[in-house]
Parts: C-alpha cells; sequence; structure tokens
C-alpha cells in the first residue's frame, strides 16, 4: 500500500471507507451523501469536478422524462435523421460497424411492452428530482443556483406535435402535469421567441441548475467540508484484493466499496473483470452566447431539432444534437455551426453575440435505463453510470440509492 493510502488507513481507525470513481454531478453527490452517512469517502477524478457533460450540460431538471430515447417507430425516424447531416441525430459511417450492435438493442428497446416497463422505472428515478435539487442546494448554502420556472417544450406546427404523441401521452400517464399552449402562450411566457414555433407543451413543475460547473463544485467543497477526500488521479485499474484497490496514475488508493461513477470511461474500468457494459457516447455539443442570461426565464425545448436552451449564469445556453462517433475524433464543427444557428434563428437577438463553445461524451445506455446497484458477484463494487441526457436529473436519487445500499450490506 502507498504511503497515502496507509495515512488514509490510519486516519480513518476503523471506520468503514468507500472510493467514488468520478467526480461529475453523479459522482458528486454520491460521494456526499456517504460522507454524510458517516462512511470516509474519498472522491477520484483525473481533472477535477465537472470537467466532462457535467459541466456542458443544458442544466435541466426534468422529472417528467419518463419516455426513453427508443419509441415505438423508432427505427424509422432514426434512418430520416441519418439522411440529414445536420439532423438532430448523427453517425458517422466509418463508426457504424463499431456501433451495430449498441444500435440494435437500441432498436430492441423500442417495443411497446418493453417500453412501458421502462418509462415505470424512469418515473421512479426521476419523480422526486426537484424536491430533492432544492434540498441539496439548500444544504450546501447554493439554493439560487436551482430554479423552478418549468420547461417550455415548442414545435413549429401541429404536424410536429403529432409524432411526439406517443411520448407525451406516456408522461400523462404517469401523472406530468402538462399545460398545451398556442403562440400567444409561447409569447406570455417566452416573448423573445421567434415565429417559426406555434404550439408548445408547458411543464410547470420542471427547474433547472443555471450554472451545472458551479452547483457540482459546491457540492465537493460541502463533501471535504465534512471530512471528505478529494484526489486528482487517473483511476487505470480496479482490483480486488481483500479491499478494493483502485490504481491510479500516480497513487493506489483502497476501500472496501468502490462506486463507479465515470460516465463512458467506466467500461473500460470494468472490462478487465470480465464485467461488459453496453454504453455508447452519444456526443452532445453547447454554445453559449455571452451576455445573454436574461434572454429568457426558464428551460425552452427546440423539441423538433431536440435542442434544449437554458438561460445560465454564464450567458444563454443551447445544448443538444446526438452525434455517435466514439471517443476518439474531435468535434465537429458542422454540428457547433448547426445549434448556434438554430439558437439565433429562433431567438433574433442573439445574432452577433460572443460565442464559446464544448463537445461532452454523454453515457448512454441502448434501453435508456442507467446502471444504479451492486455489481453481482462483486461485493462492494457499485454501478452509477448511464445516466445519458439526465444525469442532473438522478443525481439525487441514484446517490441515496448507493447510499441506502451499502447502509443496509454494512
Amino acid at each position: 500500500m502507498s504511503e497515502r493510502a496507509a495515512a488514509e488507513t490510519a486516519s480513518t481507525g476503523t471506520r468503514r471507507r468507500a472510493i467514488v470513481v468520478g467526480a461529475g454531478v453523479i459522482g458528486a453527490v454520491t460521494a456526499y451523501e456517504l460522507q454524510k452517512a458517516g462512511i470516509a469517502t474519498t472522491l477520484i477524478d483525473a481533472q477535477g469536478p465537472a470537467s466532462g457533460c457535467s459541466f456542458g450540460n443544458a442544466g435541466a431538471i426534468s422529472p417528467g422524462s419518463v419516455a426513453p430515447l427508443a419509441m415505438p417507430g423508432v427505427l424509422r425516424q432514426v434512418v430520416g435523421m441519418l439522411r440529414d447531416p445536420e439532423g438532430p441525430l448523427h453517425l458517422r459511417p466509418a463508426y457504424l460497424p463499431r456501433a451495430l450492435p449498441w444500435l440494435l438493442s437500441f432498436v430492441a428497446a423500442a417495443r411497446p411492452a418493453r417500453v412501458e416497463r421502462i418509462a415505470a422505472q424512469l418515473h421512479d428515478l426521476h419523480r422526486d428530482a426537484v424536491a430533492a435539487h432544492q434540498q441539496l442546494a439548500r444544504e450546501i448554502e447554493s439554493p439560487e443556483l436551482i430554479r423552478q420556472h418549468g420547461h417550455l417544450h415548442l414545435y413549429p406546427d401541429e404536424a410536429a406535435l403529432a409524432k411526439d404523441a406517443g411520448s407525451w401521452a406516456l408522461r400523462q400517464r404517469f401523472g406530468v402535469t402538462v399545460e398545451r399552449v398556442g403562440r400567444e402562450g409561447i409569447l406570455e411566457l417566452e416573448p423573445a421567441v421567434g415565429p417559426r414555433y406555434t404550439v408548445g407543451m408547458y411543464l410547470p413543475d420542471h427547474a433547472m441548475v443555471v450554472n451545472p460547473r458551479r452547483y457540482v463544485e459546491r457540492i465537493v467543497e460541502a463533501f471535504c467540508r465534512r471530512g471528505g477526500s478529494l484526489v486528482i488521479d487517473r483511476i487505470t485499474r480496479i482490483e480486488r484484493n481483500g479491499a478494493w484497490t483502485c490504481r491510479g496514475a500516480s497513487d493506489e488508493h483502497r476501500a472496501e466499496d468502490v462506486i463507479v461513477a465515470s460516465g463512458v470511461a467506466s467500461a473500460d474500468l470494468l472490462r478487465p473483470l470480465g464485467i461488459r457494459i453496453p454504453v455508447e457516447s452519444q456526443r452532445g455539443y453547447h454554445v453559449t452566447f455571452e451576455g445573454a442570461s436574461s434572454l429568457t426565464r426558464r428551460v425552452v425545448v427546440l423539441a423538433d431539432r431536440k435542442a434544449f436552451t437554458t438561460p445560465m449564469e454564464e450567458g444563454f445556453r443551447i445544448a443538444g444534437t446526438v452525434e455517435i462517433a466514439g471517443i476518439a475524433p474531435p468535434p465537429n464543427p458542422r454540428r457547433i455551426a448547426v445549434l448556434e444557428r438554430l439558437a439565433q434563428q429562433t431567438f433574433p437577438a442573439l445574432a452577433g453575440m460572443k460565442t464559446r463553445t464544448w463537445m461532452g461524451h454523454r453515457p448512454c445506455m441502448p434501453d435508456t435505463l442507467p446502471w444504479i446497484g451492486e455489481a453481482p458477484s462483486h461485493r462492494g463494487l457499485w454501478y452509477a453510470f448511464g445516466h445519458g441526457h439526465t444525469g442532473v436529473t438522478d443525481a439525487p436519487a441514484t446517490a441515496q440509492r448507493i447510499r441506502d445500499a451499502i447502509m443496509a450490506v454494512h
């Protein structure tokens, strides 16, 4: 054992120890909840808190996101999207052979009976998200980071709305409050929306995080104030030798429980243990328009283009598109250009504003369901990854499930 690991053991005595690998929003909240529950917890990340999707996401807290990404008829829709080089879904042709198994599983998940089961599980995971985030924000003394002004989903016309009829019916079956609005109602809620959109669906109970990076950083600061340890190291291997050992680029770290919350990198970490994870990167992009924080009041979803817009502390952000191309290729400037143009077309006031851009890797499962819980046949090894587009929404529920399961076992 390294000197650092020995010192950690000495300082905690017989107190149970846990390691959380990954300091995105899932890992940060999980580490915080474990530390609060009395488990001596080390949070490890190669770059530090909120360095990936937890920096670049749209900040949406969406308890009504019960419809899985794969809905009935998805194959026809996907083929149509793939034919459009600037559509909301793009697959790089060279990556198709590698992506094909995941895509086939994705299409298989769209069977109606399976969609209903998935939706029930997503509802159970999402349903208390807004209240949980509000409570967490108060605990970390940052209540201003959570705002509850609802989400407004926009469609250009009735035909476009009809394409999503199944998703809206599913939401309403699970008790999600939805209000339909016409062009006049859209302008009452968001006067800056341009003429393209004429019908909308308003979810008044939804919320947003106005600075996702600062939110995660404040969670980690609160975790450290409670005695938790933040370590910057790249974990390259996880092994069982009595306790669990996480071997890093600069040190090794030991604990009775290891929680893997490393997003798309979780698959590589767990493969040497014989665990196969069907996770795929859905590469997402954002464009932030500086100085436009007050353009809208709430999350506005351009539903026909699968893009979310959010008034952030740092500016007005449009985030979205799905690009399936793997981890290695650099960002695709065409995807960024599409988002920027879409934002300016929808909100003409953005024209000429300075922008910043980003690309990251959403960890997506073919059935939309994240993996949360103890790994079969690997006592003390826990899954907390695969949340795809709802990582922010599901962070508190994921953390609470992991915490409760560990406390129940031990």
